[in-house]
Order: C-alpha cells, then structure tokens, then sequence
C-alpha cells in the first residue's frame, strides 16, 4: 500500500474519446480567439473585446471559464505592455504602437480550451516586435519537446534556453498547468528548468504551455486588484498559449487557429 504525497500528485491520464472532446473545446476556443485578434485595432477598448468573448461564447453555447472563478469578474484577461498576465478588460482604448496579449479559455460540454496570442496594435516598435517573435519561438520549442518518455524539465529548458540565448528572461512566478475537466489541474508547467529533470510525460496527459518573457528582468508583482502581475521593472512583456497532449508519438495541439493566424502580424 502507497501513500501520495504533495510532492506525487495525481496527474490524470485521459482516454482517447477524450481527445475528441477536447478537440472540440480547443478549437472553438482558437476560432474565438482568430476573432479577436482581428478586431484587436487603435481605438478598440479590451471591454468591448470582452463582450465580443460573451456573446461569441452564448451563441456557441459555451462558457465563458473565468467568470466568477475566484472572483474575477470578465471573460477575458488582457494584458498590455507590462502587464504579465490577468490583465482585466475596462474602457481604455488600445493604442497604435501597444502589444496585448488575450487570453481565454471556454468550457465546451464540460472540457476547457484554455489559449492566448499576442496582438501588436498598429505600428510597433522593433523591441516589441522581437519579444512577440521570441515569445512565440519559445512557445513552439517547449510544444516540440513534448513527447511520451519526455519530462516536463525538457519543456521548460527548450524554452528557458532560447529565451536567455535572446537576452529576454522567462518569469519564474506563474506557470502552465493540467487541464480537461477541470480548469487548473496537476502538473505544474514550468517554462524553466534542466532536460530530464521532472515529472516523466505520458500519453493522455492534458497541460498548457504558456511561457511569459519579459525584455527586462523576470520580477514580476502583482497589483492592488489583487489580479494585475505586471513587470517591476517596467519592461515589456509577451506571452503565448496552447493547450496541448502527450500522445502515443509526440505532441497534439488542440488549439491551433483554424485561420493560421498564429502570430503577428495579422491580416489587416
């Protein structure tokens, strides 16, 4: 007889019929977010993009995940310049030359789709514009280590190393996380660490992969709303999303846009 530990959690192994459903979930969830990065422009308040979220998720028949969860009050986070993560939508417009990162995640029947992606508003400087391309590089090298036999420090190393290679720096503070039917499940999803190190990956594990880089030093705090992380210093920050399987042979991302809209810049 065995006895688990905090330092063993249980971390669930789903069945094939559950890749259908969490087909379903995260492909609804990236066909939402191909709509809102389109509609991301100068001028665009994050609160009309949140209600973009509520009504696209009504007439889907899905739930939006984040309202009322723990309090928080809006269908989307949207974080802009320095603000890290669980930025929340209000009636400031976006400005030209803002990066923002949208987040979402939808429960379809029961299964979440948990995504972001990156918006560069109108005309952006070049640092921005090379934080977004090394945020999204990190994000694809962490999915390409995902295989069965794998451990989740591989994930976090291929992302930790391209990053310090680029002179940006990972945040340590927030990390990525099981998911399925439960929207924050074991394991933690570090996106640091040393190949071969961590929990060993096996086929039917559901995670996300969301590494947060900051241009300046990876501090973060977090703001008197209590949600609000943002940069100490001050810095630029960009983050990415999938929600991805350990399969049989590698990887599956169940969040891929169906538009190809991965990464900016996006069709005008």
């Amino acid at each position: 007889m065995s006895t688990r530990t905090e330092s063993q959690p249980i971390i669930r192994i789903h069945k094939p019929a559950d890749f259908e459903c969490m087909r379903k979930a995260g492909q609804l969830t990236a066909t939402l977010l191909d709509e809102l990065v389109l509609a991301a422009k100068p001028g665009v308040t994050t609160a009309a993009l949140d209600k973009l979220c509520v009504e696209f998720a009504r007439d889907h028949k899905a739930i939006p995940a984040t309202i009322g969860y723990r309090g928080y009050k809006y269908a989307l986070c949207t974080s802009i310049n320095h603000v890290v993560c669980h930025g929340m939508p209000n009636d400031k417009p976006l400005l030209d030359g803002d990066i923002v990162n949208i987040d979402v995640t939808l429960i379809v029947d029961g299964w979440y789709g948990d995504s972001s992606r990156m918006v560069n508003v109108g005309e952006v400087s070049r640092k921005a514009e090379r934080l977004v391309e090394v945020t999204y590089e990190c994000l694809m090298r962490g999915i390409a280590a995902v295989k069965p036999g794998g451990r989740l420090g591989d994930i976090g190393h291929a992302i930790q190393s391209f990053a310090e290679a680029e002179r940006c720096s990972v945040v340590r503070d927030f990390c990525g996380h099981g998911l399925g039917q439960v929207f924050h499940d074991h394991p933690n999803v570090l996106h640091y660490g040393r190949p071969g190190e961590g929990v060993q990956l096996k086929p039917g594990m559901f995670f996300t992969i969301e590494p947060m880089i900051n241009l300046g030093k990876p501090h973060v705090k977090v703001l008197a709303d209590g949600w609000t992380a943002v940069t100490r210093d001050r810095s630029l920050s960009a983050q990415f999303e999938h929600t991805v399987a350990v399969t049989e042979t590698g990887c599956e991302v169940f969040t891929y846009s169906p538009k190809g809209l991965h990464c900016p810049p996006y069709p005008a």
